[in-house]
């Protein structure tokens, strides 16, 4: 019996490899719309209960993780962006103003799922539109939901956080790391 990450995140193998996780990973092919009524922390676990269990049914003898980050601002859940402009659009959208960040993530071990959702609050310096452009040109921006990555350049925008760091790139560690022990899947 192993630990499988259902993602094909980069950040999120990187947190799990230095909390210390031995695991393997192997991407879930789910289909990750939103319904509309749900709320963002619902609409991040439901995402990662996906994930975790379209994975935990090939290798149901394993321990499955699965998650799902979402960037909110006024009601509004910002996913990947599409191209450049879109990128723009939500760098626009979220300068000068604070928005949550939420990761649901979902643990599936001997066919029982264990939830939970993680908010961080984020607030942004204003940016002005060479910051906005330039920030684009890095390339960063393409596979982060909010088109911006904390970890990386992005870290530049951002004025300040309330809440979990390992949040907002993508997987609440801490969090996870604790769930698991007390499952029993990790000593």
């Amino acid at each position: 019996m192993g630990l499988i990450l259902a993602s094909a995140s980069p950040r999120r193998r990187e947190l799990m490899a230095l909390a210390g996780l031995e695991f393997r990973v192997c991407v879930s092919d789910c289909d990750e719309s939103v319904p509309d009524c749900l709320s963002p922390g619902e609409a991040a676990v439901d995402t990662a209960r996906r994930k975790a269990f379209a994975v935990a049914d090939r290798f149901p003898e394993d321990t499955v993780i699965g998650a799902d980050t979402i960037v909110v601002i006024d009601g509004a859940i910002l996913g990947k962006p599409k191209d450049g402009r879109d990128a723009a659009s939500m760098l626009r959208r979220l300068s000068g103003r604070t928005h949550s960040v939420y990761t649901g993530v979902c643990v599936v071990s001997g066919g029982e799922a264990h939830s939970f959702c993680e908010k961080t609050d984020v607030t942004f310096y204003r940016l002005t539109e060479d910051e906005i452009n330039g920030y684009i040109a890095t390339g960063e921006p393409a596979d982060k939901a909010g088109a911006y990555g904390i970890q990386g350049k992005g870290s530049l925008l951002v004025k300040s956080i309330s809440g979990d760091y390992f949040n907002v790139v993508g997987l609440p560690i801490s969090v996870l790391v604790r769930l698991l022990i007390e499952i029993g899947c990790i000593k």
